[in-house]
């Protein structure tokens, strides 16, 4: 008889106590997710960090003595790096940004619903992109205008997006989406495994480095509006 699955493991990094409360009473009553540890700051995030161990770190991007912005690289720095999910609210699509070219996984807004957020963790902690639908187009637009190397040239980028199969362009499209693998899944009617394929196939083909470059393409190209 094989062992059950370890919990996931998951800090909680904010300022105030009331956000802190909701999540962890949210992922409390998740199946195989355990909070093993909270911060009030970017610097006492990066300690419980190196103690605990988690997988996953929900980070919030304003906070005091050390916000979470600066916390991003010694969090990654750590052996084994947690995947770092940043938590934001509307209109912060700047420091998203920056918090992405950092080498966070994603941003999560903090009035998502409780499924989003557990499937947000879950996905983090799968290797997956966290992409919330509610600020991805926000978040996007910011950075073509910003000219974003990947997704500067369109003729680059239709050039890029040509080399693909129909089925990839699909998976392109819902990447532009802010879709996780399991909603591109439920969508397409096919499994988690062939999406992830899929996605592989698309960084490779295009020259994307990560999702977040994927869906830039996607918008760059008309794919996903």
């Amino acid at each position: 008889m094989s062992e059950p699955a370890r919990p996931l493991r998951v800090l909680l990094a904010d300022d105030e106590t009331m956000i802190r409360h909701g999540v962890r009473l949210i992922l409390r009553h998740a199946d195989g997710i355990d909070v093993v540890a909270e911060a009030s700051d970017g610097r006492q995030a990066v300690e419980l960090a190196a103690a605990h161990r988690p997988d996953v770190v929900l980070l919030d991007i304003r906070m005091p003595v050390c916000d979470g912005l600066a916390a991003i690289a010694p969090l990654l720095a750590l052996d084994p790096a947690p995947r770092v999910v940043m938590l934001t609210t509307f209109g912060d699509e700047a420091n998203v940004i920056r918090a992405l070219r950092e080498g966070a996984a994603g941003f999560l807004l903090k009035d998502e619903g409780p499924q989003e957020l557990i499937s947000a963790v879950r996905a983090a902690a799968a290797g997956d992109a966290v992409l919330s639908p509610g600020v991805t187009g926000a978040v996007i637009s910011r950075m073509l205008r910003g000219g974003d190397p990947v997704a500067a040239d369109r003729a680059l980028a239709d050039e890029r997006v040509v080399r693909l199969t129909v089925r990839e362009r699909e998976v392109l499209a819902m990447l532009g989406e802010g879709l996780s693998n399991q909603d591109i899944a439920g969508r397409l009617g096919i499994g988690i495994g062939t999406v992830k394929t899929h996605v592989g196939a698309i960084l490779d083909k295009t020259g994307s480095t990560s999702r977040v470059q994927a869906a830039l393409l996607a918008h760059r190209t008309g794919l996903a509006s």
